[in-house]
């Protein structure tokens, strides 16, 4: 692939409570946050915020971190470039108060940010609610995002934080308990939170989606994938279900895991009448 100028997107500032970041937006119908993964929002990142767009949504993505629509796969500018992608993402990430990596039991301040994003974009485009999905460093803001009742169809894709350097810090979450208790509250009113990873991904280990499932009960949707569907190009082991590892043709585990999730936001953004 190459760099995507994202020329279908309207890039906008969204500014709440002191906090400013760039947004991108694209599509018609009730909005769906889409954060990217570490690089930033790279051509596939915005590859699938296109495929969510065109089920008949308003997909907004945050610019959060790194450089928007950049390539980071090494063909594109070397393997130079690509270390840079990674390094200027990361350094942005290290200095930032917004964003916790090792703390667990505690939420993100970039959250508050978000759900202000997701309360201001169900204004602007109706619908029932919002549907957030976020992937690795930001998987797990789409379950703190939904303390809002607005939000309607969180998405967790391979949740990354914290950062599983210990066995306690694998069987953690990056929310803190307050939040959390919240979520449990609304899942046990009628809320599905969809959750996806490789059974042998280390980064978003599955003692995290066993936690998971011990808190929210069958209100969690774990789609757990065999390594072996990942894509054989990516670049690292097995672990972008949406992105990196997709291998997008019909019959293909991964291909099938996008559907659901496409299916999830359809159920709960799209069939779900407008109330007064």
């Amino acid at each position: 692939m190459t760099d995507d100028l994202l020329a279908d997107f309207v890039r906008e500032p969204f500014t709440h409570a002191g906090r400013a970041h760039a947004v991108f937006r694209s599509g018609s119908g009730p909005a769906v946050i889409v954060m990217a993964e570490i690089p930033g929002i790279t051509p596939k990142v915005a590859q699938l915020a296109r495929r969510v767009r065109d089920i008949g949504c308003t997909v907004v993505m945050p610019d959060l971190f790194g450089l928007a629509g950049r390539d980071p796969d090494p063909k594109a500018h070397g393997w130079t470039g690509a270390a840079m992608t990674g390094a200027r993402a990361l350094a942005h990430i290290c200095v930032s108060r917004e964003f916790t990596t090792l703390a667990a039991g505690r939420t993100s301040p970039v959250v508050t940010w978000l759900r202000a994003l997701a309360g201001h974009e169900h204004e602007r485009c109706g619908g029932p609610g919002v549907g957030a999905l976020g992937m690795c460093f930001t998987g797990g803001y789409a379950l703190a995002m939904a303390t809002d009742e607005r939000l309607l169809a969180p998405v967790l894709c391979q949740p990354s934080l914290p950062l599983a350097v210990t066995a306690r810090k694998r069987r953690s979450l990056d929310i803190s308990p307050s939040d959390l208790s919240t979520v449990q509250q609304r899942c046990e009113a009628g809320l599905t939170v969809l959750g996806l990873r490789f059974r042998g991904d280390r980064v978003a280990p599955g003692e995290r989606f066993a936690l998971l499932r011990e808190k929210l009960g069958e209100a969690f949707i774990g789609i757990e994938l065999d390594d072996g569907a990942a894509n054989p190009a990516g670049l690292l082991p097995p672990h972008s279900v949406l992105t990196e590892h997709l291998i997008d043709e019909p019959g293909q585990p991964t291909r099938q895991a996008l559907d659901q999730v496409l299916d999830h936001f359809r159920a709960r953004l799209l069939s779900v009448p407008e109330t007064a």
